[in-house]
């Protein structure tokens, strides 16, 4: 299997949620989670977390397999685009081939990377990127009340409407070649890789955090219950 590098970027201080990439998740930091996971996954040849905290990279260091990428100073702040940062984080690797992800989605499979990467790596002659996706299939309107993807009118149920897609943050998947052509990890040519809902839940507010780690235990309960 072909293997590519995860980019892992973590910032100590978060806005919404206190300090939430080193908060307690089911009896460990929420950011060791996506750690196993990217360990776990076949696809991975190795893991590199950009990070401002020496705590995180500390706790990093003493648990897994990784390297740390130190965030210089004009790069920290809570209005730095993630594709700067992402741009700096090429400069200190030589390999091609990256898929981008973040701590904050704890649900995430192993299983999922390692098919999203396949999924990829096989359509690199047509496609220079590929990002996940959550399938909605509900009424949506615009701010000025116009309907996005449906007709008032025609009251068709929500599972037969034309599915619009949600850029998830999971993750993104690129090269270092397609990255520098543009300067952003999607591409002119990205491909969508659909994540189911339950397991793209990605953690921006207190009430995330807390449906996470309830639905990270209940996962668990069933798998040893077995």
């Amino acid at each position: 299997m072909d293997k590519v590098i995860a980019l892992v970027p973590m910032k100590g201080h978060s806005e919404r949620v206190s300090n939430k990439n080193i908060r307690d998740f089911d009896g460990q930091p929420l950011f060791f989670r996506i750690l196993d996971t990217l360990t776990k996954a076949k696809c991975i040849k190795s893991i590199y977390i950009d990070t401002d905290s020496d705590e995180i990279a500390r706790l990093a260091l003493e648990n897994f397999d990784v390297n740390i990428i130190k965030r210089p100073e004009k790069l920290i702040g809570d209005y730095v685009s993630m594709n700067e940062i992402i741009k700096y984080d090429l400069t200190q690797i030589t390999d091609e081939y990256f898929i981008q992800t973040h701590a904050t989605n704890p649900l995430l499979k192993a299983e999922t990377i390692d098919n999203a990467v396949n999924t990829y790596l096989d359509s690199t002659s047509k496609n220079d990127s590929l990002f996940s996706v959550t399938r909605l299939q509900t009424r949506l309107y615009d701010q000025y009340l116009n309907p996005i993807n449906h007709n008032p009118e025609v009251l068709m149920r929500t599972q037969d409407l034309p599915p619009v897609y949600e850029e998830n943050s999971n993750f993104y998947i690129f090269s270092k070649q397609g990255f520098h052509r543009i300067n952003r990890r999607i591409g002119e040519k990205p491909m969508f890789y659909e994540v189911e809902k339950d397991e793209a839940l990605d953690i921006d507010e207190e009430i995330d955090f807390i449906i996470a780690e309830n639905l990270y235990k209940m996962k668990n309960t069933k798998q040893e219950s077995k």
